[in-house]
């Protein structure tokens, strides 16, 4: 099994896979308990605006889809502060990037192949320009959630007593969707628009079930969707399958293997 991996195509694929199981796992553990599971489905939809635009203007679309998902994230606070709550924000947003894309499409006549691939993931034709992006991505978010950790985790279960003790929480929460935000665009390459929300909140999903602590549930994250990466790509090797819906469809099986042991087996 283990010489699938000496091509080369097989080693960015999993070079890359690891590093977004990190920091989905680690974003997802935050966004999920803040309950803001669904941001991940509405900054997919902006960043395929983003891809589209790129493609429409001719530049490397995975920079377009950063800049205009990131500046989106910026826009989801900022409409709550004009009194737009919750899901209403995310859905306002969600329509604009998939109407942005749309009407790109039209103009371009139809879909792009290399916009396809980003739709649905391309995990095994990530070239070596996709992969020193998501490692400098990835370091990123990882070296920003490290030197933030505390205070994210104080605003994560009270956002009140935070501010009170002096906590910036606007500037945190503004941090943290920007983190989001490039979560969602360097994970599209990977799984793809219509799945990278489910590796953010799925693993977090599965640790929560057998989980203790909040470092508890962000560890097991990483194992489960590490393992949900590592498998998805071997079956998609072996078997012909779409390496993005393969990954998630191993991490949907094992939350419900953990979540069945966890109701049925008392374990």
């Amino acid at each position: 099994m283990a010489e699938i991996f000496q091509y080369g195509f097989m080693q960015r694929a999993l070079i890359a896979g690891i590093m977004i199981a990190f920091i989905c796992s680690i974003i997802g553990t935050f966004i999920v308990l803040k309950r803001l599971s669904m941001i991940g489905d509405t900054l997919s939809h902006i960043a395929l605006g983003g891809l589209a635009l790129g493609f429409f203007l001719n530049v490397y679309p995975v920079m377009a889809a950063l800049v205009v998902t990131v500046f989106s994230a910026f826009s989801i606070n900022r409409l709550k502060k004009a009194k737009i709550y919750g899901d209403l924000a995310l859905a306002i947003l969600f329509s604009a990037g998939l109407a942005m894309a749309v009407v790109l499409l039209s103009i371009t006549k139809g879909f792009n192949t290399n916009l396809f691939s980003y739709l649905f993931g391309s995990i095994l034709t990530v070239n070596e320009t996709d992969l020193i992006l998501i490692l400098l991505l990835g370091v990123l978010t990882i070296g920003a959630i490290l030197v933030f950790y505390k205070e994210l985790f104080y605003i994560t279960f009270d956002e009140v007593s935070a501010k009170a003790s002096g906590i910036p929480v606007e500037r945190l929460n503004n941090l943290l969707v920007v983190l989001t935000a490039i979560t969602v665009v360097v994970s599209l390459k990977i799984v793809g628009v219509l799945l990278v929300s489910s590796l953010l909140v799925v693993p977090v999903a599965t640790s929560l079930q057998i989980s203790r602590s909040f470092r508890e549930t962000m560890l097991f994250s990483i194992i489960f969707s590490i393992f949900a990466v590592i498998t998805g790509l071997i079956g998609s090797f072996y078997f012909n399958l779409a390496a993005g819906g393969a990954i998630v469809m191993v991490s949907v099986i094992v939350f419900l293997i953990v979540m069945v042991f966890k109701n049925y087996m008392k374990i």
